[in-house]
């Protein structure tokens, strides 16, 4: 099913006191808005990303708003009317909906996917905190005066609402049409449950804080720190790939084509230059690997460009907080000779990493005529990437 996450971002933050609105405020070094939805481009399970911003952002966005698989749009007055903008927008494939307050930064993708597997499976999912305190309810004493108690809840009863929320899209599209025709509700579900759906609890998380005041950013901060720093805050990778000679094919080597009588087997375009990267960067970043993010079972991916691919795991290592430092390549091929590809492609990695030229070294090999790669039956890669928190 084709998933696509809507980020509701279209809010000014009033409540913070921030001079601009507090998605934008930086939180680690990052802006908060980026935090969220970098965390629903890396998800594996999430396919497209729509970011509802104010209008000024949408028409001018930063650069890490830029990407294949993200689309902007201009929000609403209400965050209700920003989500109907939003699944106004998600691509027609789309099968199920998941929607995530920019405000809560820190979400994580095993929450993504308990989700949106909650929702596919129940129709309508959200995740959501149980109270751990005994709840009171207030009488109706008017502003200012003095509060008592009405009554005691059942706590065990009580759950606190947070995203991500997930929804079929025949669902979603139920409850927005509600919105839409004047029924007010403070989030999806709550439209949901109105148009008659029973909603999925999901067991949220206590990191998935929603930045409301200056004091939650101070403890988002505090939760973000002990990650930042410390031994993790450099990790390497390595990777390596392998793909038969056949004839029929271009051969593109590091998102070069090198002139050559046959190309590489394989359902994306085969560069296994790229993919002994993108394994390598994935790997350093405990983020799986290239099949689990782009299976050769999945039909988007044939023929594919697997630079783009690359590019996309930058992004994803992003999501976790990292960015490449250098990268080095030995491709193993008895012919044809790279000596005078080698810079060209040195250049074109650089580029999908996101570094100079220089940080990215490229050396090719025979095997002497041992085995597959030495008969000149194939071509194969070895990678190693540095990765750092900024």
């Amino acid at each position: 099913m084709f998933v696509s996450a809507i980020i509701a971002a279209g809010g000014r933050g009033r409540r913070l006191g921030a001079p601009v609105p507090k998605q934008l405020l930086e939180l680690s070094g990052r802006p908060i808005l980026r935090w969220s939805v970098e965390a629903f481009l890396a998800s594996p399970v999430v396919d497209h990303v729509v970011a509802v911003l104010p209008a000024e952002l949408a028409s001018s966005p930063p650069e890490y708003l830029r990407g294949e698989r993200l689309t902007l749009v201009a929000g609403g007055e209400r965050r209700q009317d920003s989500v109907a903008c939003g699944l106004d927008a998600v691509p027609p494939a789309t099968g199920l909906v998941v929607i995530h307050d920019a405000a809560r930064p820190l979400v994580d993708a095993d929450l993504i996917a308990r989700t949106v597997a909650a929702a596919a499976e129940s129709g309508a999912a959200i995740a959501a905190l149980g109270a751990r305190d005994t709840i009171k309810e207030s009488g109706g004493e008017g502003a200012g005066a003095a509060r008592f108690v009405s009554r005691t809840l059942p706590r065990e009863a009580i759950f606190l609402a947070q995203t991500p929320q997930a929804f079929r899209r025949e669902v979603l599209e139920h409850a927005v049409r509600l919105g839409r025709e004047g029924v007010d509700a403070t989030d999806e579900a709550a439209l949901a449950e109105r148009a008659g759906y029973r909603v999925r609890l999901v067991e949220g998380s206590t990191r998935n804080i929603k930045i409301t005041t200056p004091e939650d950013l101070a403890v988002a901060e505090a939760l973000i720190g002990p990650h930042a720093a410390g031994p993790s805050s450099v990790r390497v990778g390595s990777g390596y790939d392998l793909h038969r000679l056949v004839a029929g094919r271009a051969l593109v080597l590091g998102g070069v084509k090198v002139p050559f009588e046959k190309g590489l087997a394989g359902h994306s375009d085969a560069d296994v230059v790229c993919h002994a990267l993108t394994d390598a960067l994935l790997g350093a970043a405990a983020a799986g690997d290239i099949g689990q993010h782009f299976p050769d079972t999945d039909p988007r991916w044939k023929d594919a460009d697997s630079v783009g691919l690359l590019r996309q795991a930058v992004a994803i290592v992003a999501a976790r907080g990292y960015r490449p430092v250098n990268a080095d390549v030995t491709v193993i091929a008895e012919r044809p000779k790279l000596a005078a590809h080698r810079d060209a492609i040195a250049a074109c990695l650089a580029s999908a990493l996101g570094l100079p030229p220089g940080a990215v070294g490229v050396k090719a090999k025979t095997n002497e005529g041992a085995d597959a790669t030495g008969r000149g039956e194939a071509i194969a890669a070895h990678a190693v990437v540095l990765i750092e928190r900024p």
